[in-house]
């Protein structure tokens, strides 16, 4: 096999050109097979095989930088720098990683995992380049979903100022996660679809230029140049920012890849390669079903089948049946989605109410603040985005939602720990951002009723609220507990004495085993449902330190600004006699692997709370 033949970085320089379409083909049979049996995204890694190939025969790595635009389409990359047995192990704990990750490997530049960071990221590179006088390459690899995203913009109108080389290649396979929307998309269309293209090279300016007449003629030629594809190429937009445009290219062509990137490489500026691929490329049901191996599931090769049978509805299920209801009984209620109708569950609610539906593209900030708009023209907006895209967005929340205390529901998917994406996706931070907003306010579903009964009170509600709830299956235990939500209200679901446990959302489940092992333990537990993280239950807690002398927060989120900073600070601030011990994840970045084995290695789990309570109270009695 060729792929046995690369065991390290630059080992397909060794490959002879004519075996580069077998090679190819080797890549994509890898990728299938591995993805098939532990997960990952493969559509777009499928859509970038020649593209990565071609770079990496073009540059010299690791002296040569790529900055790889979200990194979910790294896996190329990561093959050709010899980690071809770290597959195994993709996207499992203490496995590799699906996104480019500096530890791993020097020939990961930069890391990687929300979208629209990749040219800032390049510019950087660029500068420090400069400054330190080297003269390696620095390549930043955008999609063109990511090209929805304002960031990118704001680093395109830097980079349009270099004076020396930095190059840009657009990958346009007219995907992101789902199909692209928006002025750029037709753009791009545009584009694809224009045969004409006049290129004037630098050589006849570097010829003119310094002469007698040189540079009013160069001037003159620029003039002509671009007047020319205004016409053939609808509205050269990088052109008119002063980036030099190259392209449109076959991204499933090697040699004119190649070709193209080494043109780019002469330039002394800043460069776009606009390179045209095809998301699943190779594999029929990814190319036909494209936003579904986005990020698959492990699945049967021969029929792109997940291997994984779905027993029960998830949370973003519920989240779409709700929607569904809500839509019918109320015409001002608007959904919003920041290019993820599928994934966040909306894709229902637009075909039965378009016109209320709107999918912004990788644009977060935009979202947030147009659906403060809408909240203003007399609309009942709903967000759905996931909970680590959402912090993107943070200045929108508090500047154009909170401050003036607009009716706008953010429906928070992914909350908690999430597993296989790792750090950059882990939802582990929203009640901390969230919470520190004034006008705020924070609710959590224990099960998948609870869910429902929340949005339906949200809509209702005259400021702005957020609801956060989990990846995965919906808890559905706990049906008979289904108390009215009230405002700032807990739900005391046991009631005992000595120790209680105030569970946030998706912790209540393991509340209800950690009240099972304690009370083996000949412990008296009461388990509450906190409902509501802000506000805080006040008169709830004033009433538990009555009879208890530990409270025990639990919540998936991180400690530092979560639920239980805020019921010890209350319990503080009222010199309340009773104890407070936060079970929340710790201070820092978690890693890639199964949720279950996470919350195992972060003390999350039911075992592991459970002896820290028995550990703590022991110490209460030894004081």
């Amino acid at each position: 096999m060729l792929l046995e033949q690369i065991k390290q970085v630059n080992d397909i320089k060794n490959i002879n050109p004519k075996d580069y379409p077998a090679l190819a083909q080797e890549i994509r049979d890898f990728l299938i097979q591995k993805i098939s049996e532990t997960g990952g995204h493969l559509g777009s890694n499928l859509g970038t095989v020649e593209l990565t190939m071609a770079l990496h025969l073009a540059l010299n790595l690791p002296e040569d930088k790529i900055i790889w635009d979200v990194g979910h389409q790294s896996y190329t990359h990561k093959l050709l720098t010899g980690r071809r047995e770290g597959f195994d192990n993709l996207r499992k704990f203490e496995g590799m990683s699906g996104f480019p990750k500096r530890g791993e490997s020097d020939c990961d530049a930069f890391e990687t995992g929300h979208s629209s960071t990749s040219i800032s990221a390049g510019l950087g590179l660029v500068k420090a380049r400069d400054i330190k006088g080297e003269n390696h390459t620095v390549v930043s690899v955008i999609g063109d979903g990511a090209l929805t995203g304002g960031m990118a913009y704001e680093a395109l109108n830097n980079a349009s100022r270099l004076e020396t080389n930095f190059i840009i290649i657009l990958n346009d396979n007219d995907m992101s996660i789902s199909e692209n929307v928006g002025g750029m998309s037709k753009y791009l269309n545009n584009i694809r679809t224009s045969n004409a293209y006049l290129d004037i090279k630098d050589g006849i300016y570097d010829t003119l230029r310094g002469t007698k007449y040189g540079d009013p003629v160069v001037a003159g030629i620029r003039k002509a140049k671009n007047s020319f594809k205004q016409l053939v190429v609808p509205g050269m937009f990088f052109e008119d920012m002063g980036i030099t445009y190259l392209g449109p290219v076959d991204g499933h062509d090697i040699q004119g890849l190649i070709k193209v990137i080494k043109e780019a490489k002469r330039r002394k500026n800043a460069v776009l390669i606009h390179v045209s691929t095809k998301k699943g490329k190779g594999y029929g049901p990814a190319e036909k079903h494209p936003a579904r191996f986005h990020g698959a599931e492990p699945f049967d090769v021969a029929t792109g089948v997940p291997k994984k049978k779905k027993t029960k509805a998830n949370w973003t299920d519920v989240f779409s049946t709700v929607m569904i209801k809500l839509g019918q009984r109320n015409k001002d209620v608007v959904a919003i989605t920041a290019a993820m109708p599928d994934g966040t569950g909306l894709k229902r609610f637009r075909s039965l109410y378009p016109e209320r539906f709107f999918d912004v593209g990788i644009a977060e900030e935009h979202a947030v603040t147009f659906a403060a708009g809408l909240a203003v023209g007399g609309m009942k907006p709903i967000v759905a985005i996931y909970s680590t895209f959402l912090q993107r967005a943070y200045d929108q929340i508090l500047h154009d939602v909170c401050i003036q205390n607009l009716p706008v529901v953010f429906a928070i998917d992914r909350a908690g720990l999430v597993g296989s994406d790792g750090e950059t996706h882990q939802g582990a931070f929203d009640l901390s951002y969230l919470s520190s907003i004034p006008n705020m306010h924070i609710m959590a579903p224990k099960n998948k009723w609870e869910l429902s009964d929340m949005l339906k009170f949200s809509v209702k509600f005259d400021g702005p609220m957020a609801i956060r709830y989990p990846r995965g299956a919906a808890y559905d235990g706990l049906e008979e507990f289904r108390a009215p939500i009230v405002f700032g209200k807990g739900e005391v679901i046991y009631r005992e004495e000595e120790t209680a446990l105030l569970a946030v959302g998706s912790m209540v489940e393991t509340g209800e085993k950690v009240r099972d092992i304690l009370k083996e333990a000949g412990m008296k537990v009461t388990l509450v449902n906190a409902r509501f993280v802000k506000p805080v239950d006040e008169e709830l807690l004033r009433n538990l330190a009555k009879d208890h002398s530990l409270l025990v927060t639990m919540e998936e989120n991180v400690e530092s600004g979560g639920f239980g900073e805020k019921v010890r600070a209350f319990i503080d601030e009222e010199r309340l006699k009773t104890e407070v011990l936060t079970i929340a994840i710790p201070d820092k970045f978690i890693a890639h692997g199964n949720v279950d084995i996470l919350k195992k290695k972060i003390g999350l789990d039911a075992e592991s709370i459970a002896e820290r309570i028995i550990a703590w109270k022991k110490g209460m009695t030894e004081r």
